[in-house]
């Protein structure tokens, strides 16, 4: 558990992924391999080729722009974030089974879900170096990885519900001669508890000054036809996407109680909610990650038609693999064509922004006693999200001062892309996370 007491996820101590010494004579006796068994933790301590110094490093392998998922302070600590987002998904909605509504809407054949959230992401120590063997021209390689769990909450109405758990694991693929790739690929594998496995690829586009211009960056949530064309969010496919709509297929179905927290901008971009957070925020610069399940390395709009797809779009570099997995009871009547899908989970895309936030923190009177003493973030205008500072002062203050301090903060915008009932459904969810435990002050930043 982290210092704030939400969940994280760790290795046994002195765990660090290598490959196996071909060479070592230094057996493994039966006695200590028990002992191993039992206390996996102290595999660190015994004796071993590898020197302290190679024991002790947590990152090893290059994680490039991954490196700001990990515990600047401790990198063989897990880091936790935490905070707020929106959720966004049409659900198919049977007969058998009707989902029962304030208003009944018969003949839908679907529900638009709204979920405010609040979300956890914890990620823990870097595995280290992880090998591939090459083969032909192409040498081995090592990867790095960050381990992570996602857990989110609707928090629309209480209590809170979970609605997310999601298991896996950020990879850093360095750059190699077979397939031609001149850059560091970035992949997120994932297990969903809906019965769905993701292998997303994709890379960087580097760090960035300012702010992330969300202005320019938007997200649509209407339905299409499978292989057509997406309509406009002017144009909603259907009237549960008008918030002043109550009586539609929708959860909530009457937003009238949530006016000033879910928004027909929201609606329209759910991108809006991120833009909303940054707004009265110091972003320093950020960096960009984009990942995506299409193998070929391209992010088409519409998503091709996964019944009848066209001709595959040449490959353009870098190359991806990658894709999803869904259990028969998604992918439905798979023998006949056409496929008859309860919820075929056949794409995902998304973009992850990891931003730097300078924060001015007041630092109230008190004595240089050595004892460390906490703050909290003054409240910003249009966010519910404050973090919490711990320093130490190096001299006595004697009147409040104001230092100012950087941080990590995660935001993210996801589409999935669900096939049922003879259309393509985006289900889009966006949060903002900061670290969730009190971030370290470091020293250089007083006056």
């Amino acid at each position: 558990m982290s210092k704030s007491g939400k969940a994280n996820i760790s290795l046994d101590s002195g765990f660090h992924f290598d490959e196996v010494d071909p060479k070592s004579s230094n057996v493994t006796q039966a006695e200590t391999h028990k002992l191993l068994s039992l206390f996996p933790h102290l595999g660190a301590l015994l004796a071993t080729t590898t020197p302290l110094s190679g024991q002790t490093d947590a990152v090893s392998e290059p994680l490039g722009d991954l490196i700001g998922f990990v515990n600047q302070v401790d990198p063989t600590q897990g880091l936790v974030f935490a905070g707020t987002g929106f959720n966004t998904i049409f659900r198919p909605q049977s007969p058998q089974t009707p989902t029962p509504l304030p208003v009944p809407v018969p003949g839908s054949d679907n529900i638009l879900e709204l979920n405010l959230t609040t979300e956890t992401l914890s990620f823990a120590a870097p595995l280290g170096s992880v090998p591939n063997r090459g083969s032909g021209t192409q040498g081995d390689i090592f990867l790095n990885a960050v381990p992570y769990v996602q857990s989110i909450s609707d928090v629309t109405t209480l209590p809170a519900t979970g609605i997310h758990f999601e298991p896996g694991m950020w990879l850093a693929v360095p750059p190699t001669t077979l397939p031609p790739e001149t850059q560091t690929i970035y992949t997120r594998m994932a297990s969903i508890p809906h019965g769905v496995t993701i292998n997303a690829q994709g890379i960087s586009l580097g760090r960035t000054a300012g702010k992330v211009p969300f202005a320019n960056i938007t997200v649509n949530i209407n339905p299409f036809p499978i292989g057509g064309a997406q309509n406009p969010p002017s144009q909603p496919f259907f009237p549960s996407q008008t918030v002043t709509n109550q009586n539609t297929a929708r959860i909530p179905q009457n937003l009238a109680p949530f006016a000033t927290t879910i928004t027909q901008a929201m609606l329209d971009n759910p991108n809006v909610v991120l833009a909303n957070e940054i707004a009265s925020q110091n972003m320093q610069s950020f960096v960009t990650l984009i990942i995506t399940t299409d193998a070929a390395g391209l992010l088409p709009t519409p998503p091709p038609n996964p019944t009848t797809p066209p001709a595959p779009p040449v490959t353009k570099p870098p190359g991806f693999g990658g894709g999803t997995d869904d259990i028969a009871f998604l992918l439905g009547d798979n023998n006949t064509p056409p496929k008859k899908p309860n919820a075929n989970a056949f794409k995902m895309t998304a973009v992850f922004w990891i931003e730097t936030i300078l924060q001015s923190i007041v630092v109230p009177p008190c004595k240089a006693n050595g004892l460390p003493i906490t703050i909290q973030a003054a409240p910003v205008a249009g966010s519910s999200l404050r973090p919490t500072f711990t320093l130490t002062p190096p001299y006595d203050i004697l009147q409040p001062t104001t230092i100012t301090v950087s941080y990590i903060q995660i935001q993210y915008s996801q589409s999935v892309f669900l096939n049922f009932n003879g259309l393509t459904w985006p289900h889009v969810s966006v949060a903002t996370l900061i670290p969730a435990d009190p971030i370290v002050v470091p020293a250089s930043v007083w006056p």
